[in-house]
């Protein structure tokens, strides 16, 4: 017999205001996106359609993210881990994987491009967040570090192959947002990046040359014909000239001229500063800032040190990818193909994004030791 009791209780338990904070998020991305779209101008709403079924979808797999303990899902981190390798392994395989902007990150299925890692995100939180917890406490010295950083270099190397530095570096602040959250010993964070700055120029090296451009032109942000400074040159027009109220919506000229390249989706925050200011701007800025404030709130609250760095995985996911977006659009970071969640236009995007939403608010439903 189905206890409908317990069911109401755990669906009581959720964050109820995170969950208004993201559809608010999503609505006032959606106002966004149909000026960066030109919809108003076109007629033409079909990737508004495709983002609201997407955030339909999103939802959908929230539901379905519900109705397991995540408890349950850690106890097959081992065929998660594999899974997850040959997700990743699947796009560099001649004839099934598909490159564009540079990465071999894709595969296509019929019509539709899918990026695996998209989908690893979700997985590797879920397999790196039961090894780590066994390593509570017990991250005192590098040879205590080994087998955790052992674990995640595959990742990061079928990552670094593609070459996809942007979500490398995702992957990263989730491992290092976990192993802080375990008791990483300071001396080791210190020494952690001492290396890491030493090892720069290597690093440099080792890039793709698409990745070194857009370094170099960081670095030079005065040239514009270094490719990635257009972007960025015409990314701070449209925000410097939107001033404290904006343009107002619709009215954004380096938007709806054509100025501003990919305003739909990597820039799309410059929309926001050019057609509603420095309040719009501020806006958005606090409604992440809760959102982010809520899961930290859940970390704290989880029953167990399992959902927790669930939460802070998903958390550190979610707090690098609006620094990288945000920043990258004011010149303070280098550029990189990085969407602002919830609010970019993308389909894969929102729904990894949700998905995650759920492992978020399942630890949430059950903060309490209520059987389902």
């Amino acid at each position: 017999m189905v206890d409908y009791k317990s069911k109401f209780k755990l669906i009581k338990e959720l964050d109820w205001k995170l969950i208004i904070t993201v559809i608010i998020i999503f609505a006032f991305g959606i106002l966004m996106l149909s000026s960066a779209t030109h919809s108003n101008e076109t007629g033409n709403y079909t990737k508004l359609y495709k983002q609201g079924l997407a955030f339909v979808l999103g939802l959908g797999m929230i539901i379905f993210m519900l109705m397991f303990d995540y408890n349950f899902l850690g106890k097959y981190y081992k065929g998660l881990y594999l899974i997850s390798l040959i997700l990743l392994v699947l796009v560099l395989v001649p004839g099934i994987g598909n490159e564009q902007m540079g990465a071999r990150s894709w595969v296509k299925i019929g019509p539709l491009n899918l990026q695996t890692s998209e989908i690893v995100k979700l997985t590797f939180i879920l397999s790196y967040a039961k090894i780590v917890e066994s390593k509570r406490g017990k991250l005192n010295t590098l040879k205590d570090l080994i087998p955790v950083v052992v674990y995640a270099i595959p990742f990061i190397g079928l990552l670094f192959s593609q070459p996809d530095l942007g979500t490398a570096i995702v992957f990263m602040c989730i491992i290092g947002g976990m192993l802080f959250t375990a008791g990483l010993d300071t001396k080791i964070i210190k020494r952690g990046i001492i290396i890491i700055l030493v090892s720069m120029p290597l690093m440099y090296m080792m890039m793709a040359s698409h990745q070194k451009d857009r370094i170099e032109a960081f670095l030079n942000p005065e040239d514009v014909t270094l490719k990635g400074n257009y972007q960025v040159m015409q990314s701070l027009i449209a925000i410097g000239s939107g001033g404290f109220t904006g343009k107002g919506l619709y009215n954004g000229t380096q938007n709806q001229e054509g100025f501003l390249p990919v305003q739909e989706s990597d820039f799309i925050f410059a929309v926001i500063g050019e057609e509603l200011g420095v309040w719009g701007m501020v806006f958005i800025v606090v409604l992440f800032a809760v959102f982010l404030m809520r899961m930290l709130a859940i970390a704290r609250e989880a029953k167990d040190f399992y959902g927790t760095l669930i939460v802070v995985g998903v958390m550190s996911m979610f707090a690098y990818q609006i620094i990288q977006n945000i920043g990258m659009t004011v010149a303070l970071i280098p550029v990189t193909g990085v969407t602002l969640p919830f609010v970019s236009y993308g389909g894969s995007s929102l729904l990894t994004s949700m998905a995650n939403l759920g492992l978020v608010l399942n630890v949430c439903m059950r903060k309490k030791k209520i059987n389902f």
